[in-house]
């Protein structure tokens, strides 16, 4: 049975791990070819050889722009286009006001600013006509969780750049929109905080009472990825459990 991205060419990037990789293991459930980057070799040859035949790995790092220049030319010589772009590759690096460092801060907006404005800027001329973009955001855009200031204030960033990207929609024939989780069974997530305590704060402060798997992330992001989203646009789409909603 055909999936609803049957010959449909993906990237994501930060594919290796977490939601970046539940994303790129259901877009090739879904029939795409996936090419997915990350910057640590052993890791992408890793999740390659986990999802299978339909993905490549690319190692590249989003905050050099030689390495997605080279990302973009091998898909432009093995897939000649590109029709769903998901802008996934994050870091958190961040503290509250006192603490933070110039090294963090400069980390934090290098990869999830500067790294999504060029992923989507130099995608541009591969775009097929009714590509859809996604960027990862965060429901911390809305609302902050402490000490997550400069993180929260750059996926802020990035929704507004959404915002006016859309304004391109009809005259360039790409959708674009923010996919915002928020908090998730990551190894990021798991590794920086103990999850009883994780578990605990989330029952206190999410509707839903959980965390998100990521596998939901991605059910969220092949619907932004499909045909069924095909008049949305300039939006920001939230699943985060109603965290930052209520």
């Amino acid at each position: 049975m055909s999936g609803v991205l049957q010959e449909k060419v993906a990237v994501i990037t930060g594919g290796t791990s977490g939601i970046g990789l539940a994303i790129a293991h259901r877009f090739a459930r879904e029939g795409a070819r996936v090419f997915l980057t990350g910057r640590d070799a052993g890791r992408l040859e890793a999740a390659v050889k986990a999802i299978g035949p339909a993905a490549t790995g690319v190692r590249a790092d989003v905050t050099d722009l030689s390495d997605l220049d080279a990302l973009y030319a091998q898909v432009r010589e093995e897939a000649g286009r590109i029709d769903v772009l998901i802008a996934n590759a994050g870091v958190v690096a961040d503290a509250s006001l006192g603490a933070h460092t110039e090294e963090n801060v400069d980390l934090t907006l290098a990869v999830n600013v500067k790294g999504p404005l060029f992923t989507v800027q130099k995608a541009l001329p591969l775009l097929s006509d009714g590509a859809s973009i996604v960027v990862i955001g965060s429901s911390n855009s809305v609302r902050p969780s402490e000490g997550l200031e400069v993180y929260s204030a750059s996926k802020a960033a990035v929704r507004n750049l959404v915002r006016n990207w859309a304004r391109y929609s009809q005259q360039r024939k790409f959708r674009v929109n923010v996919l915002s989780p928020g908090a998730t069974r990551t190894p990021g997530l798991m590794g920086a905080v103990p999850l009883p305590i994780m578990e605990e704060v989330v029952k206190a402060v999410v509707p839903l009472g959980r965390l998100a798997e990521p596998e939901e992330i991605a059910a969220v992001a092949l619907f932004l990825a499909s045909d069924a989203a095909s008049f949305i646009t300039g939006a920001e789409l939230f699943a985060d459990g109603g965290h930052a909603q209520v």
